[in-house]
């Protein structure tokens, strides 16, 4: 991106946050008029009270990222003053960057809420969870932990950060997902959500997942966190990490991800576009400090992204569609 188009992006990024401001501002008068984000927010607040009205027992996944800090943060909007309705819920791989668990728990506790952490840990240790290698990405064996979270818990609902532009198999999904007593998502057996209308009967033992983030963007999202001012873990935003290159990725060197023997280490201005099992999550080279800088670059972007960090997303174009269909979120 030359200098000259940084800045046109950056300035209309701006002018977006202070659009979206000033339209929430002056409720109640003759010319009130929702912006795109005050219409993405009503929408999914609704959707959080949909489920809240219709089960009895729902979790928000929460993990700590900027998508389920979003959702926190348009469920402490539906729900307050009163305690939200449901508790917390991270199924944490034992895998995850310290920046974000740390963020995680204080958020947490400095909303006061019930934080139930279903650790893949505790699954390989009974078994259910079986890996080659100890540093093997523990990614997919999440859905694994889930279920047993779900089963522990007695959950008949679970609220997730997914949105549809994020990959292919997710933008299948409908926003009231439907999974069978084994967990399984069938895509071709979707129920039908016309007028915003959502089908939230389930037969004991079958699960809900909701996915009230569905119809935003990650320029939606990086807008959102400008006008909320939303605190996130430092790792989205720029900062000058060793990294190793893998084909077009940057791979983070860490304990769990160390560099080969004929690897050369860089020491490289990056952010995260998304976190998650460090051991399948690259960084992108940045050097954006803020979210209106990290808007500025995802206008010029042409990958989504997982497609442009996730490397698990990479062995095949089912891969995400896969491990939804086996219980993941």
């Amino acid at each position: 991106m030359t200098l000259e188009a940084q800045r046109t992006a950056g300035a209309l990024a701006g002018q977006a946050v202070q659009d979206d401001a000033y339209a929430g501002e002056g409720a109640g008068g003759p010319a009130l008029k929702l912006s795109h984000l005050d219409r993405l927010e009503s929408e999914a607040i609704h959707i959080l009270r949909e489920v809240a009205a219709e089960f009895d027992r729902p979790a928000l996944l929460f993990s700590g990222g900027k998508d389920s800090a979003v959702l926190l943060r348009l469920a402490e909007k539906a729900f307050r003053p009163e305690p939200l309705p449901f508790p917390l819920l991270h199924v944490d791989t034992g895998h995850n960057f310290p920046e974000v668990i740390a963020f995680r728990d204080a958020r947490a506790a400095e909303l006061g809420e019930r934080l139930i952490v279903a650790k893949v840990e505790e699954s390989i240790a009974r078994g259910t969870v079986r890996l080659r290698r100890p540093t093997d990405s523990r990614n997919a064996a999440q859905a694994i932990t889930l279920l047993e979270a779900i089963a522990e818990h007695q959950f008949d609902a679970l609220i997730g950060g997914a949105r549809r532009d994020e990959e292919k198999a997710r933008a299948k999904e409908r926003i009231f997902s439907h999974r069978d007593e084994f967990g399984q998502w069938n895509p071709k057996g979707q129920r039908p959500e016309l007028w915003s209308l959502y089908n939230a009967r389930i037969h004991p033992g079958e699960n809900m997942r909701v996915f009230p983030l569905s119809n935003w963007t990650e320029r939606d999202i990086w807008t959102y966190i400008a006008r909320e001012r939303m605190a996130l873990p430092s790792l989205y935003y720029a900062h000058v990490r060793a990294v190793v290159r893998r084909g077009d990725l940057l791979m983070p060197v860490t304990e769990l991800t160390p560099e080969r023997i004929d690897d050369v280490v860089e020491h490289v201005s990056v952010r995260f576009r998304t976190v998650g099992d460090i051991t399948c999550t690259a960084p992108v080279a940045s050097v954006a400090r803020d979210p209106l800088e990290i808007i500025a670059e995802t206008e010029f972007s042409d990958l989504s992204e997982r497609g442009a960090t996730r490397m698990d997303d990479q062995a095949s174009e089912a891969s995400m569609e896969r491990r939804k269909k086996d219980g993941y979120f």
